[in-house]
């Protein structure tokens, strides 16, 4: 298919993706759920789960084979843009006092659900068809571990916000925590695909040149971008512009080391000046990002999802023994964690909670996993499932916790207002 043809199906297909991304955002929308959630769900329904079991013809000529890198290639712009808006969303949210507890509740959401997933591969290899020939199962399982053992700090960081939870100490104490989860496993998905090539030089680049961004980062980058928000000789326009040449300038730096450019787009939010001339460059830069670049990244995912496997009993053990030990490797571990470090029973629950929400940063690392070869279709199906399941739950979760709380607050106040 050439360029000329290719365009037509480009135009017809963005606009499929994003009205039925709408159409399910406000249908969630009346259950609480955030819109990324909805967008999540939408791009599955129009891959094979859905759209094409149903009108399979349809689905081929609404997204032909080469359409999907254009899908991919434009739909990471749509997450750069999201991470860098998350990096600065996550810098306002940054509280003190919290170092030690967000530290042992990382810890425990990390090591839980990668232990468990690991266990889990080690136990099912010989049944689960979920291996690609070639690769090692110590790979698939480290792949797996990872996998659950991410948080979905965007995410997470939204519901936070639409609810209305920022400041709180459940939300920072949350905050703080994911953003730990997800450094961490990135890093430790860079060293799974370094041994995944057999070849001890992609990890060795991925090492170096991650301690070299972060020496540049903490170096330059609060003054590299002071200066391009600062200047009284750049308009709004210009500094748009510069920001975006710096956020794809360093996207495409940590993608070639192999940290990925979600990474190096969230590093660059985080340093960005608090000043009200950066919040109109996001306030410009977002919202075309988020409703239109990034509904294509969740269509491009659930293209590669076939909710049809499932039909594979093995595969469904599979899955369902997944989904189990993810809730209970990171709501449980997280929640078991703050406890132990003094936390309320309400503020514990609502962290673990929040830190079960997986969402589009697995996706993220589920896609790299497919396309680095060490993933294959069964898999990439159960982890997706995993995704929804555990982000669609965390609204419903929350909502449960604050009408308890709030049942709970009404009880202890009668006895006052009778006494007086």
């Amino acid at each position: 298919m050439t360029p000329t043809e290719l365009a037509p199906r480009f135009f017809i297909a963005v606009a499929v993706i994003v009205l039925f991304c709408k159409l399910v955002a406000w249908l969630l929308g009346k259950a609480g759920q955030p819109p990324v959630v909805s967008e999540m769900l939408a791009g599955v329904l129009l891959g094979p789960s859905l759209l094409g079991l149903l009108f399979p013809s349809v689905q081929a000529a609404l997204f032909p084979a080469p359409l999907l890198p254009v899908l991919y290639v434009v739909g990471q712009i749509g997450l750069v843009l999201f991470m860098f808006q998350a990096g600065y969303a996550f810098k306002s949210h940054r509280v003190t006092n919290l170092a030690g507890t967000a530290g042992v509740v990382s810890l425990a959401g990390v090591t839980a659900p990668l232990v468990l997933g690991v266990l889990l591969v080690l136990a099912t290899s010989a049944t689960a068809p979920i291996r690609v020939d070639g690769v090692s199962l110590g790979v698939t399982a480290a792949f797996v571990g990872v996998a659950l053992a991410i948080t979905a700090f965007p995410m997470l960081a939204r519901i936070i916000t639409e609810r209305g939870h920022a400041g709180t100490r459940h939300g920072s104490l949350a905050l703080a925590s994911g953003a730990i989860d997800d450094l961490v496993a990135w890093i430790m998905l860079a060293v799974v695909l370094a041994f995944a090539s057999g070849r001890a030089g992609p990890a060795l680049v991925t090492a170096g040149g991650a301690v070299l961004f972060g020496l540049v980062l903490w170096l330059a980058g609060p003054r590299v971008t002071g200066a391009l928000i600062g200047s009284d000789r750049l308009d709004d326009r210009a500094r748009m512009l510069g920001t975006t040449a710096l956020l794809f300038l360093v996207a495409w730096y940590t993608d070639e080391i192999g940290l990925y450019a979600v990474f190096g787009a969230f590093a660059v939010g985080v340093v960005m000046p608090q000043t009200e001339r950066t919040d109109r460059v996001i306030d410009t830069l977002t919202p075309i990002a988020s409703a239109v670049f990034l509904p294509l990244f969740f269509t491009f995912s659930g293209l590669r999802t076939e909710f049809a496997l499932l039909g594979d009993v093995r595969v469904l053990l599979f899955a369902a023994a997944c989904v189990t030990l993810a809730i209970a490797g990171k709501f449980g571990a997280c929640w078991a964690a703050a406890r132990l470090r003094g936390e309320p029973n309400d503020v514990a629950l609502r962290v673990g909670a929040l830190m079960n929400a997986r969402g589009l940063m697995q996706l993220i690392a589920l896609n790299v996993g497919l396309e680095a070869g060490i993933v294959n279709s069964s898999l990439f199906t159960v982890l997706v499932l995993v995704a929804l399941i555990t982000t669609l739950m965390t609204t419903p979760v929350l909502t449960r916790l604050d009408r308890h709380h709030s049942k709970k607050t009404s009880r202890e106040r009668i006895p006052l207002a009778t006494a007086a």
